[in-house]
């Protein structure tokens, strides 16, 4: 039967809670409240995204159909004061005349339905950019509100692995000078067992199931030397026994 120095598996018993409240560290770090809030957030940042793209996008195409229709109000408009600039002066014949006049009649039609097409898009444009700009500040808002949680987040894991240094301190100088198979041993059930692998006997219960040991297995127990290694009939896992182990 193997066996270990009763005082180390004793001590095994603080290694066990170090690495329980190790466990544990990890455990709240990586379900930590404000990772749940963060992942919200990247949704709705996913969701608005979609929407500030179109917006964007729409925006920017009604300034360039904007910048066109500016455009030909102005060819309109210059061509049209080119016109009256030549009537003006005289040194153009009766014939060129009339056609410069029925050429400026046109023109100002022509111009009166491109101003039309020019206050339609620039209407169109001022609705989207408020939207846009409302858009935008919700963007802002969520990033601001991901900013302030991502930084109580790192908060938190700076606090926890403070915590968890200290206690892989507490637990390299309490593993320190351990029989090494018995270490071995326990590595492998925490490994097997879910993390848990030495628990205490008191009072003939096994603190490993939370249950009474069988009279014939507690009387196999006791007829044990202090150092032969004692397992759980229930768990698997160390028992060790104290001074009030019966």
């Amino acid at each position: 039967m193997a066996t270990a120095p009763a005082a180390d598996q004793a001590r095994l018993l603080d290694v066990q809670a170090l690495d329980t409240r190790l466990d544990q560290i990890a455990h709240k770090r990586s379900h930590h409240p404000t990772l749940a809030r963060i992942a919200e957030l990247d949704g709705q940042l996913a969701d608005l995204h979609a929407s500030l793209v179109a917006s964007r996008t729409a925006v920017a195409d009604l300034r360039r159909e904007l910048t066109k229709a500016e455009d030909d109000v102005t060819q309109v408009r210059e061509r049209a004061e080119r016109n009256q600039k030549r009537l003006d002066s005289g040194a153009v014949s009766a014939k060129d005349a009339a056609a410069l006049l029925s050429e400026n009649e046109s023109l100002a039609k022509r111009q009166e339905v491109l101003e039309e097409i020019e206050l339609d898009v620039m209407e169109r444009l001022e609705a989207h950019e408020t939207a846009l700009a409302g858009v935008e500040q919700a963007h802002n808002e969520l990033v601001a509100a991901r900013e302030g949680v991502v930084a109580e987040r790192d908060a938190a894991y700076a606090e926890l692995d403070g915590e968890a240094r200290d206690v892989a301190a507490q637990r390299a100088t309490t593993v320190d000078g351990l029989d090494t198979t018995l270490v071995t041993t326990y590595e492998k059930l925490r490994a097997r067992l879910g993390g848990v692998a030495v628990a205490a006997l008191r009072h003939g219960r096994s603190e490993a199931s939370g249950m009474p040991v069988s009279p014939v297995e507690l009387s196999r127990i006791k007829a044990l030397g202090p150092d032969e290694l004692v397992y759980c009939e229930d768990t698997g896992r160390l028992l060790v026994r104290g001074e009030d182990a019966f």
